[in-house]
């Protein structure tokens, strides 16, 4: 907690080093800006789960989610099964999230449905870093049976900076008939339209029920910026907080960057913990 206010950190990135690309590494040096994220790790460059849990508790960090992520192009890969460890030591601060790539996976429910069983809450696509269309047909079947399941879809929403990263299929109208299709599904736009397309971003989370945005990687104080066209107090009511952790300068800086842009007490919890809690199921908070 971080003055009394629960805090969910839906975006947290805890790969072995050994499985990244060096692009990976400049981007968390260069985005953490001295924060101390190596100390979670070993001399080989594994997570230590009880050192990554005391830096979060450290940080007034109650709940996180943990992201795979199957990016041979650009980020390399990073097995869910790695993570597994770190949830075992604390499974009440840690969850999975699972990760698809229908590049590699084949038949993508079967992968889905394996990594739901290990755990995962959620589903999460990055299509700007596999280089698919989150709108293909062959993702349907997968849509279809996070609906029955009830698990939310988290989908890379804006840029990235990565070589080989392929920034068009960021666009979040790339959802449009999905969200649509399955009114069932909650969708979680990461990084809320970074980049280009915060405005999209925007107006679909305010006019579909279904639709979240996670403020990883944006900058509290810029939101104002980002968001320029809506009414802040209300568009904040469908944020979900998040880091994506290890390339921010600490959990609870951004969440004191939060405090200052004004919010309704009532908001700012819900963007802390509240949102999550409805949208990512057996968080307990």
């Amino acid at each position: 907690m971080i003055d009394s206010e629960t805090v969910v950190d839906a975006h947290v990135h805890v790969p072995r080093l050994s499985t990244l690309k060096p692009d990976w590494f400049e981007w968390a040096q260069t985005f953490s800006r001295g924060y101390p994220w190596r100390d979670a790790y070993d001399s080989r460059g594994d997570p230590v789960p009880e050192r990554l849990d005391a830096l979060l508790e450290s940080e007034g960090v109650d709940r996180a989610l943990l992201f795979c992520e199957y990016s041979p192009r650009v980020t390399g890969i990073q097995p869910i099964e790695d993570l597994l460890p770190i949830v075992a030591y604390n499974p009440v601060r840690f969850r999975l999230v699972a990760n698809i790539n229908p590049h590699l996976h084949h038949p993508v429910v079967a992968e889905a449905e394996r990594q739901l069983d290990l755990g995962a809450v959620a589903v999460k696509l990055h299509p700007v870093h596999g280089g698919f269309d989150p709108a293909d047909k062959e993702l349907y079947p997968l849509y279809a049976r996070c609906a029955e399941r009830g698990v939310p879809v988290i989908v890379h929403s804006g840029t990235s900076s990565f070589p080989g990263a392929r920034a068009r299929f960021g666009d979040p109208q790339l959802l449009l008939d999905a969200v649509e299709d399955f009114p069932d599904v909650q969708f979680v736009f990461a990084h809320g339209g970074r980049g280009w397309w915060y405005d999209t971003a925007a107006f679909l989370a305010l006019t579909r029920p279904n639709v979240w945005l996670d403020l990883a990687g944006l900058p509290p104080r810029k939101l104002p910026e980002y968001y320029a066209r809506f009414d802040l107090p209300r568009l904040a009511t469908r944020w979900i907080f998040g880091t994506d952790w290890p390339g921010v300068p600490g959990t609870s800086r951004n969440v004191a960057a939060l405090r200052e842009l004004g919010l309704p007490e009532e908001t700012l919890c819900a963007v802390l913990s509240g949102n999550a809690a409805k949208v990512f199921p057996g968080l307990g908070v």
